[in-house]
């Protein structure tokens, strides 16, 4: 794109072939045998996918940082007591088995669980299969239980010890003799057992020492308890590091891999007054930053590049990139790590259904976050609607001449990503009703209601605002605030209900947030650039581009228009909109306002390049020739003026010297189908 709008091309999202595990190296495959009970299945996947070592290495890299828990030292004491887990696993459970050692049930438990807090064993005791009981204290942030039991035991007393399930195996099952029992009277079972083994009769019908089913019969929840086991080592792990390793490997260099962090993201769409366009706002807030220290003028600093997309399918509509460096006192070191950083930004887009992608990388630790998300823009319409609410902590008056991310005319709100509010904030709330004829502004109004969501004695709180109570525009902006403190803590639901004269319901919108207990929150610092509204005419360029990119050069043709005359000297906005011409085939007129460009030595290439290809569409060979000759003095190795070129001689007869410029362009990009067709054509012709 064009101004200040740098767009790179890249890649997203690409797919990949699995390969078999037999297939991988030795060591990676040794690496998923070691990591089987704790990967999961979504990490599992990427890494079948990867093709290079290379990637291989960085990815299991990247696993055991995800599950450090002291990621700021040189050691993973997870990683560290998950091999030693597993080295023991191999080396003492292998009894009455020719399976390694952690493919064992013991096996696997320890290297879940680790060592048991105690072990009771039943070898040789009279009427009972060999048994072992470990007892363990659960971690209850990970769903088990305070204090549970697995049982281990031989069956038919051979072989190896198999994981006992108190629902599918049965207490019956630990029993040598089972002869004079009535195998369904589970009391008789449990009597029995407790008369040969007491401290293990109450385990064989409960994963709860101590406790005892309805009528002694073994219940469901054992299963549970050990579903929960199993899961317990991917409980905290989020899966989305993963899928990002794979979209972004090609585009996030490789020292950030391994360092993904997640975020907090808020999006709006809130509809211009001004100039009638839709911009996407959005507040991206990483839930860890790395700061460093700039000696020389005692600061601290981070630095983020930001990344956005939008695409149609696999068509990219619209890309651009910006920087943010930040530097601050060291007072303030601690508020930053605590609080965090959010960054913040906006821009004009077409209706229509798209994904966003937002990249941020932080070159100081080599971070990089994410977010992605389907979006909607609405498509043009008669009727009322509305767009929002968006929601901030503060609402604040502000310079109408500048744009930054959550402004609006004259005011700004101030957004948290979380969307949560301290006694002392505001709930500020904005949305924009589009289409308001004069009949609704008059007697219409949008009914706010807020209501809190716990079930005892919840806040019910609803007003109106009425639109005739703001100055009348068929694109109304409003703003309102509520003091937090009118709100008990909790969270909350808000809804707006856009209504006629007569009380009907024409639309509706909702949002969530919390209010917090406490008097008061650190809220993210932001970094944000601000936009003079007098360069508004990029906006008209950048809509121009996305319309071109989706096909519908109608609306391209009227943007590049729009934006053209709201800036007849913006020569780089001209140079984009007279290709555009060229492209749908306007070669006159691409003519005309390339002359504008004609004293500019800065863009004498670009001035012959466009009037070579103009002329070229017209079919006036010579003179299209003529150009892109003049322009090929100044630049030789643009791929565009020698396909043009080399078609131009082709037309006029002249085989030689068109191959001679279309393999030239072939040597700098060889992927142009196209153009090694029209080679083969001119090359089968001569011959």
């Amino acid at each position: 794109m064009i101004g200040i709008f740098f767009f790179w091309l890249v890649s997203l999202l690409f797919s990949s072939q699995k390969i078999n595990v037999k297939d991988l190296p030795q060591k990676y495959r040794e690496w998923l045998e070691l990591t089987e009970y704790i990967i999961l299945p979504q990490e599992k996947d990427v890494f079948m996918q990867l093709a290079a070592d290379r990637d291989r290495d960085i990815f299991i890299e990247t696993f055991w940082k995800q599950r450090d828990p002291t990621p700021g030292t040189p050691q993973n004491e997870y990683k560290d007591e998950h091999i030693n887990r597993f080295l023991y696993a191999n080396k003492y459970y292998r009894r009455g088995t020719t399976r390694p050692g952690w493919m064992t049930d013991m096996g696997r438990i320890h290297i879940i669980l680790g060592l048991p807090a105690s072990i009771e064993k039943f070898e040789g005791v009279a009427g009972i299969y060999p048994c072992q009981v470990w007892y363990y204290y659960g971690d209850r942030r990970k769903g088990l239980p305070t204090y549970f039991a697995v049982v281990f035991y031989q069956r038919q007393g051979s072989g190896e010890f198999k994981l006992y399930n108190q629902l599918s195996d049965g207490p019956a099952n630990l029993l040598i003799d089972e002869k004079g029992l009535d195998l369904t009277n589970y009391r008789q079972v449990y009597e029995k057992i407790r008369e040969l083994a007491p401290t293990l009769a109450g385990v064989s019908i409960s994963m709860i020492p101590g406790e005892y089913p309805y009528n002694y019969q073994p219940s469901p929840k054992n299963n549970m308890i050990l579903g929960d086991i199993f899961k317990s080592p991917k409980k905290d792990v989020s899966p989305s590091y993963a899928t990002h390793f794979l979209n972004y490997k090609g585009v996030v260099s490789t020292e950030y891999l391994t360092n993904y962090v997640e975020n907090t993201t808020n999006i709006a769409l809130i509809l211009d007054p001004i100039l009638n366009i839709h911009f996407l706002h959005f507040s991206i807030n990483p839930k860890s930053v790395s700061i460093d220290y700039f000696e020389p003028k005692d600061q601290y600093y981070c630095n983020f590049q930001l990344n956005v997309s939008l695409r149609k399918g696999e068509n990219i509509i619209s890309q651009y990139s910006k920087d943010f460096p930040f530097y601050f006192d060291p007072g303030d070191a601690d508020r930053i790590r605590g609080s965090g950083i959010s960054i913040q930004d906006s821009f004009p887009l077409i209706e229509g259904t798209y994904q966003l992608n937002i990249l941020v990388q932080n070159s100081v630790g080599k971070e990089f976050s994410v977010f992605e998300k389907d979006i909607s823009i609405p498509e043009p319409s008669e009727l009322p609607k509305l767009i929002g609410p968006v929601l901030g902590y503060k609402l604040q008056d502000y310079s109408s001449h500048l744009r930054i991310p959550f402004s609006v005319a004259d005011k700004l709100l101030l957004i948290d990503p979380q969307n949560t509010f301290s006694q002392t904030d505001d709930v500020a709330i904005f949305f924009s009703l589009m289409n308001v004829k004069r009949e609704l502004w008059k007697e219409g109004n949008v009914e706010v209601f807020i209501n809190g969501l716990r079930e005892k004695d919840p806040v019910r709180k609803s007003f109106p605002l009425n639109l005739k109570d703001y100055p009348y525009n068929e694109i109304l902006g409003i703003f309102y605030a509520i003091p937090a403190r009118e709100l008990a803590p909790d969270y909350y639901k808000m809804k707006l209900i856009l209504k006629n004269r007569e009380g009907a319901i024409i639309d509706e919108k909702d949002s969530n947030f919390i209010i917090s207990p406490k008097e008061m929150l650190p809220h993210p610092a932001t970094l944000a650039n601000s936009f003079p509204l007098s360069n508004s005419f990029l906006y008209l360029y950048f809509l121009a581009y996305q319309y071109d990119k989706v096909n519908n050069y109608k609306k391209a043709e009227e943007f590049y228009k729009r934006a053209y005359l709201s800036k007849p000297d913006y020569k780089k906005g001209l140079i984009e909109y007279t290709h555009f011409l060229i492209k749908v085939k306007e070669f006159d007129k691409s003519l005309e306002l390339v002359e504008n460009l004609k004293d500019d030595e800065d863009l004498r290439f670009e001035y012959y390049l466009i009037k070579g290809k103009a002329y070229m569409g017209i079919g006036k060979y010579p003179k299209a020739i003529e150009n892109l000759l003049e322009g090929n003095k100044i630049y030789n190795s643009d791929i565009r003026l020698l396909n043009a070129l080399g078609f131009c001689y082709y037309k006029t007869s002249e085989e030689k010297k068109a191959l001679e410029v279309l393999k030239a362009s072939l040597r700098l990009n060889p992927g142009q189908k196209e153009v090694k067709k029209l080679v083969e054509e001119i090359e089968k012709d001569s011959n």
